[in-house]
Protein backbone atom coordinates (compact mmCIF):
# COMPACT_ATOMS: atom_id res chain seq x y z
CA UNK A 1 0.00 0.00 0.00
CA UNK A 2 1.50 3.59 -0.87
CA UNK A 3 0.15 7.10 -0.61
CA UNK A 4 1.01 8.56 -4.00
CA UNK A 5 3.62 11.33 -2.53
CA UNK A 6 6.79 10.37 -4.32
CA UNK A 7 10.25 10.85 -1.88
CA UNK A 8 12.99 10.37 -4.33
CA UNK A 9 13.72 10.13 -8.26
CA UNK A 10 15.59 6.62 -8.61
CA UNK A 11 17.17 5.87 -12.35
CA UNK A 12 17.70 2.41 -14.09
CA UNK A 13 21.20 1.23 -13.73
CA UNK A 14 20.71 -1.78 -15.58
CA UNK A 15 18.17 -3.72 -17.21
CA UNK A 16 19.12 -7.79 -18.01
CA UNK A 17 16.82 -9.66 -19.80
CA UNK A 18 16.82 -13.51 -17.87
CA UNK A 19 13.59 -15.73 -18.00
CA UNK A 20 11.91 -12.05 -16.41
CA UNK A 21 13.96 -8.97 -16.80
CA UNK A 22 15.81 -8.06 -13.43
CA UNK A 23 16.42 -4.03 -13.06
CA UNK A 24 18.79 -2.30 -11.05
CA UNK A 25 17.60 1.34 -9.64
CA UNK A 26 20.11 3.62 -8.29
CA UNK A 27 18.84 5.71 -5.28
CA UNK A 28 19.31 8.49 -2.96
CA UNK A 29 18.78 6.29 0.41
CA UNK A 30 20.41 4.56 2.46
CA UNK A 31 20.06 0.46 1.68
CA UNK A 32 20.26 -0.16 5.31
CA UNK A 33 16.76 1.07 4.95
CA UNK A 34 15.91 -0.87 1.60
CA UNK A 35 14.77 -4.88 3.44
CA UNK A 36 15.22 -7.81 0.67
CA UNK A 37 11.25 -8.54 0.07
CA UNK A 38 10.11 -4.71 0.46
CA UNK A 39 8.26 -3.12 -2.09
CA UNK A 40 8.59 0.03 -3.31
CA UNK A 41 6.74 2.01 -5.92
CA UNK A 42 8.02 2.66 -9.02
CA UNK A 43 6.87 5.43 -11.33
CA UNK A 44 3.31 3.88 -9.96
CA UNK A 45 4.18 -0.12 -10.29
CA UNK A 46 4.21 -2.32 -7.19
CA UNK A 47 8.04 -4.15 -7.18
CA UNK A 48 9.70 -6.36 -5.01
CA UNK A 49 13.13 -5.68 -3.80
CA UNK A 50 15.20 -8.86 -4.67
CA UNK A 51 18.79 -7.10 -4.13
CA UNK A 52 20.40 -3.87 -2.37
CA UNK A 53 23.30 -2.21 -1.69
CA UNK A 54 25.75 0.84 -2.20
CA UNK A 55 25.93 3.44 0.72
CA UNK A 56 23.60 6.08 2.09
CA UNK A 57 22.83 8.50 -0.27
CA UNK A 58 23.94 6.28 -3.51
CA UNK A 59 22.01 2.87 -2.56
CA UNK A 60 20.78 0.84 -5.69
CA UNK A 61 18.22 -1.81 -5.23
CA UNK A 62 17.48 -4.73 -8.01
CA UNK A 63 13.91 -5.53 -8.64
CA UNK A 64 12.59 -8.62 -11.04
CA UNK A 65 9.99 -7.32 -13.66
CA UNK A 66 7.59 -10.11 -15.03
CA UNK A 67 6.32 -9.70 -18.49
CA UNK A 68 2.65 -9.30 -17.81
CA UNK A 69 4.12 -6.12 -15.63
CA UNK A 70 5.97 -4.87 -18.94
CA UNK A 71 3.23 -4.97 -21.27
CA UNK A 72 0.94 -2.96 -19.11
CA UNK A 73 3.31 -0.24 -18.51
CA UNK A 74 4.49 2.35 -21.30
CA UNK A 75 6.81 0.76 -23.92
CA UNK A 76 10.77 1.63 -22.90
CA UNK A 77 9.47 2.08 -19.63
CA UNK A 78 12.04 -0.59 -17.99
CA UNK A 79 15.42 0.84 -19.76
CA UNK A 80 18.62 1.93 -18.93
CA UNK A 81 18.62 5.62 -17.49
CA UNK A 82 15.06 5.77 -17.36
CA UNK A 83 14.15 7.99 -14.20
CA UNK A 84 11.36 6.42 -11.83
CA UNK A 85 9.32 7.67 -8.80
CA UNK A 86 9.95 5.80 -6.17
CA UNK A 87 7.77 5.26 -2.91
CA UNK A 88 8.56 2.88 -0.14
CA UNK A 89 5.53 0.91 1.22
CA UNK A 90 3.32 2.62 3.46
CA UNK A 91 4.16 1.53 7.51
CA UNK A 92 1.92 1.91 10.03
CA UNK A 93 1.84 4.85 11.62
CA UNK A 94 3.01 7.08 8.46
CA UNK A 95 1.21 10.01 7.73
CA UNK A 96 -1.69 9.33 4.66
CA UNK A 97 -0.87 12.46 2.62
CA UNK A 98 -1.85 11.80 -0.95
CA UNK A 99 -4.55 8.99 -1.24
CA UNK A 100 -4.78 5.27 -1.15
CA UNK A 101 -2.58 3.79 -4.29
CA UNK A 102 -1.91 -0.14 -4.51
CA UNK A 103 0.84 -0.13 -7.30
CA UNK A 104 -1.08 -1.70 -9.25
CA UNK A 105 -1.37 -0.02 -12.83
CA UNK A 106 -4.58 0.07 -14.07
CA UNK A 107 -3.40 1.31 -17.53
CA UNK A 108 -1.54 3.58 -19.80
CA UNK A 109 -2.53 7.34 -20.67
CA UNK A 110 -0.68 9.55 -23.20
CA UNK A 111 0.13 13.32 -22.49
CA UNK A 112 -1.82 15.50 -25.06
CA UNK A 113 -0.87 19.06 -24.00
CA UNK A 114 1.66 20.47 -21.59
CA UNK A 115 1.07 24.33 -20.49
CA UNK A 116 2.52 27.42 -18.23
CA UNK A 117 -0.31 28.47 -15.73
CA UNK A 118 0.79 30.76 -12.99
CA UNK A 119 3.63 28.99 -11.74
CA UNK A 120 2.31 25.85 -12.30
CA UNK A 121 1.67 23.28 -15.15
CA UNK A 122 -1.37 22.46 -17.11
CA UNK A 123 -1.11 18.91 -17.72
CA UNK A 124 -3.94 17.24 -20.49
CA UNK A 125 -4.29 13.42 -20.59
CA UNK A 126 -6.11 11.10 -22.69
CA UNK A 127 -7.44 7.88 -20.97
CA UNK A 128 -8.62 4.34 -22.23
CA UNK A 129 -11.95 3.41 -22.89
CA UNK A 130 -11.72 1.29 -19.96
CA UNK A 131 -10.77 3.43 -17.13
CA UNK A 132 -13.14 6.85 -18.61
CA UNK A 133 -16.05 5.45 -16.04
CA UNK A 134 -13.81 5.95 -13.16
CA UNK A 135 -12.07 9.33 -13.80
CA UNK A 136 -13.94 11.97 -12.42
CA UNK A 137 -13.29 15.58 -11.70
CA UNK A 138 -11.81 16.51 -8.24
CA UNK A 139 -11.19 13.24 -7.95
CA UNK A 140 -7.89 11.53 -7.33
CA UNK A 141 -6.02 9.42 -9.93
CA UNK A 142 -1.73 8.54 -9.68
CA UNK A 143 0.20 9.45 -12.56
CA UNK A 144 3.51 7.60 -12.52
CA UNK A 145 3.06 7.18 -8.71
CA UNK A 146 2.15 10.81 -8.29
CA UNK A 147 -1.05 11.10 -6.18
CA UNK A 148 -3.09 14.07 -8.23
CA UNK A 149 -6.56 15.27 -8.29
CA UNK A 150 -8.40 15.61 -11.47
CA UNK A 151 -9.24 19.09 -12.25
CA UNK A 152 -11.69 18.17 -15.25
CA UNK A 153 -12.70 15.43 -17.72
CA UNK A 154 -13.50 16.04 -21.13
CA UNK A 155 -15.90 12.72 -22.30
CA UNK A 156 -14.28 11.64 -26.34
CA UNK A 157 -17.12 10.27 -28.63
CA UNK A 158 -15.06 7.01 -28.99
CA UNK A 159 -15.43 6.13 -25.24
CA UNK A 160 -12.06 7.51 -24.20
CA UNK A 161 -11.72 10.33 -22.27
CA UNK A 162 -9.27 13.05 -21.74
CA UNK A 163 -8.68 14.79 -18.09
CA UNK A 164 -6.68 18.04 -17.10
CA UNK A 165 -4.39 18.29 -14.05
CA UNK A 166 -2.48 20.74 -12.30
CA UNK A 167 1.01 20.57 -11.38
CA UNK A 168 2.33 22.75 -8.43
CA UNK A 169 5.80 24.01 -8.92
CA UNK A 170 7.25 21.43 -6.00
CA UNK A 171 5.93 18.56 -7.95
CA UNK A 172 6.79 19.55 -11.50
CA UNK A 173 10.83 19.89 -9.87
CA UNK A 174 10.70 16.66 -7.52
CA UNK A 175 9.13 13.96 -8.89
CA UNK A 176 9.83 13.12 -13.00
CA UNK A 177 6.43 15.04 -14.21
CA UNK A 178 8.27 18.04 -14.46
CA UNK A 179 10.07 15.89 -17.91
CA UNK A 180 6.87 15.20 -19.45
CA UNK A 181 6.02 16.49 -23.25
CA UNK A 182 3.33 15.68 -25.29
CA UNK A 183 3.03 12.35 -26.36
CA UNK A 184 4.88 10.48 -23.51
CA UNK A 185 3.10 7.95 -21.94
CA UNK A 186 2.05 7.42 -18.27
CA UNK A 187 1.45 4.71 -15.71
CA UNK A 188 -2.45 5.58 -14.38
CA UNK A 189 -4.00 4.15 -11.63
CA UNK A 190 -7.69 4.76 -10.54
CA UNK A 191 -8.95 5.54 -6.95
CA UNK A 192 -9.61 2.36 -5.58
CA UNK A 193 -12.76 3.52 -3.95
CA UNK A 194 -13.93 4.70 -8.00
CA UNK A 195 -13.27 0.76 -8.73
CA UNK A 196 -15.45 -0.62 -5.95
CA UNK A 197 -18.51 1.94 -6.50
CA UNK A 198 -18.62 1.45 -9.99
CA UNK A 199 -18.39 -2.63 -9.41
CA UNK A 200 -21.40 -2.06 -7.03
CA UNK A 201 -23.14 0.08 -9.09
CA UNK A 202 -22.86 -3.23 -12.17
CA UNK A 203 -23.88 -5.59 -9.92
CA UNK A 204 -26.72 -2.84 -8.97
CA UNK A 205 -28.06 -2.90 -12.99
Amino acid sequence: MFTGIVTAIGTIREATQKGDLRAVITCPWDPADIGIGASIACSGTCLTVVDRGGVAGDAWFAVDISGETVSRTPAGRWTVDTPLNLEPALRLGDELGGHIVTGHVDGVGQVVAVSPVGDSRHIGIAAPRELAPYIAAKGSITVDGVSLTVNAVEDQSDGTCHFALNIIPHTWEVTTLGRLAPGNEVNLEIDVLARYLQRMNSLRG
